[in-house]
C-alpha cells in the first residue's frame, strides 16, 4: 500500500464550485461519523502504509484532540513509520486554526491549506470566507507549531480573475514561503451552483485561451521562484513533492476510509457511498460499506496506468511499464505515440514517454488518446 486516505466531510460552509463528498457541520452528526470512522479503521486489514492524508470536507472543523485521536489510530493500525508524510487539509479561517500544535504532537507532518485566491473578491466568488491576512497568520501559526512542510492550494480561471491577479496570488504564496503549491484550473462540476451559473452566464467564465494563459503564467512564475513542476498541477521546492499523491500517480495501491472515499487494490477500484446514514450504519455494524467497484483489466487497466503516469513530469518509464504490466509500451501504443509525437504533445527518449510543455496544456486530450474506446 502506498497510502491511506481518510475523508472528513464536514464544512463550516459549502463552496459553490465544490463537488466533493461534503455536508454542513452539525455536531451530533460529526460525533456519529467519528464513531463510524473509528469502527471502519479498527475493522480494516492491518498493513504497513507509507503515507496518510486527511482530506475533506474541512478536517479542521473537528476539535484538535479529535483529529489527534484519529492520527494516532491511523498510525497504529497501519504501522506508519515515524516521520512518514502525514498530511491534513485545512481551511484557513482563523477560528479553525488553533489546533496545529496538537496535530504536530500527534505525528502529522504536513498541512495542505486551501487558500484558492489571495484576492478577496475572487475568494468571495469562490465562496471562501478568509482573506490574505488570515492566510498569513495561519502560515505563521503552522510554522510556530513545528510544521516544516506547508502546501498552499490555488485556483485559476475563476470568474472575474485576470492574469495579473492570478500572478499576485502566485507571488503571495511564494512570499509566505510555501514549500509546495498546487495550481488547479477551475472545473465546473455538474450539479454544483457553479454549473447553474455557467448555464445562465457562460461568458462570466474564463475562455480556454485565458485559462491557458494563466496556466502558462503559473509555470513561468513558479519556475522562476525555484519550484519544480513534478505533476500537471503541482509544484514544489526540491524535496517537498507530495509523496501521498505521488502514490496515486504511480498507480500504487491505496486505502480510502470514510464516506465517498476511494480505494485501489489488485486492479479493483472501490468507492464508498457518499450517503451519510448508509455509511455510518454499515461501518458501525462492521458490515461492508455500500458503494461501487470497478475491475480494471486489459487495455482499460493499461490506459489508466498511462494516464496517471503522463500526469507526472517524468512520464512513462517504458522499462518499468514492461515489468509491472508485461507489455511493451512503445509497441502497444505505437499509433497513438506516432500521432502525439507529430502533434508535438509528447516526447519519447531515453526510455521515457512524457508530455511536452505544449502537451501539458491539452493533457486531458492526450491522456484520453491512450484509453480504449468506450464499449
Amino acid at each position: 500500500m502506498a497510502g491511506v486516505y481518510v475523508h472528513l466531510p464536514f464544512c463550516p460552509y459549502i463552496c459553490p464550485y465544490c463537488d466533493f463528498a461534503k455536508r454542513p457541520m452539525r455536531r451530533s452528526e460529526a460525533v456519529r461519523y467519528l464513531r463510524a470512522l473509528r469502527a471502519e479503521i479498527a475493522g480494516s486489514p492491518a498493513f504497513s502504509a507509507s503515507t496518510a492524508f486527511f482530506g475533506g470536507g474541512t478536517p479542521n472543523t473537528y476539535e484538535p484532540e479529535e483529529i489527534a485521536t484519529l492520527v494516532h489510530a491511523i498510525r497504529a493500525r497501519f504501522a506508519l513509520p515515524e516521520g512518514a508524510e502525514f498530511s491534513i487539509e485545512v481551511n484557513p479561517d482563523l477560528a479553525l486554526c488553533e489546533g496545529f500544535p496538537t496535530y504536530r504532537r500527534a505525528g502529522a507532518t504536513r498541512l495542505s491549506i486551501g487558500v484558492q485566491s489571495f484576492t478577496q473578491s475572487e475568494a468571495r466568488t469562490l465562496g471562501r470566507m478568509h482573506d490574505a491576512q488570515d492566510v498569513s497568520e495561519v502560515v505563521r501559526r503552522a510554522r510556530r507549531a513545528g510544521f516544516e512542510n506547508l502546501s498552499l492550494d490555488l485556483i485559476f480561471a475563476v470568474p472575474g480573475q485576470t492574469v495579473a491577479t492570478w500572478r499576485r496570488s502566485l507571488e503571495a504564496a511564494m512570499a509566505l514561503g510555501a514549500d509546495h503549491i498546487s495550481a488547479y484550473g477551475l472545473t465546473v462540476e455538474t450539479g454544483t451552483p457553479y454549473a447553474a451559473w455557467q448555464a445562465r452566464e457562460p461568458h462570466a467564465f474564463a475562455s480556454d485561451d485565458l485559462e491557458a494563459d494563466m496556466y502558462a503564467e503559473a509555470i513561468a512564475v513558479l519556475r522562476s521562484g525555484g519550484y519544480e513542476q513534478y505533476e500537471i498541477s503541482n509544484f514544489a521546492k526540491p524535496g517537498f513533492a507530495c509523496e501521498h499523491n505521488r502514490g496515486y500517480w504511480n498507480n500504487d495501491s491505496y486505502l480510502g476510509l470514510g464516506a465517498g472515499a476511494a480505494s485501489y487494490t489488485d486492479g479493483v477500484r472501490r468507492t464508498h457511498t457518499r450517503e451519510f446514514a448508509a455509511y455510518c450504519a454499515a461501518a458501525q455494524a462492521g458490515l461492508p460499506i455500500p458503494g461501487q467497484s470497478e475491475s480494471l483489466q486489459g487495455a482499460q487497466a493499461l490506459g489508466e496506468a498511462t494516464m496517471l503516469a503522463l500526469r507526472r513530469v517524468e512520464g512513462v518509464d517504458t522499462a518499468d511499464f514492461a515489468l509491472r504490466y508485461g507489455v511493451d509500451f512503445s509497441a502497444f501504443y505505437k499509433p497513438v505515440i506516432a500521432e502525439m509525437l507529430a502533434a508535438g504533445c509528447i516526447e519519447a527518449q531515453a526510455g521515457r514517454v512524457r508530455l511536452t510543455e505544449r502537451g501539458r496544456f491539452v493533457a486531458n486530450t492526450v491522456c484520453s488518446a491512450f484509453m480504449p474506446p468506450a464499449p
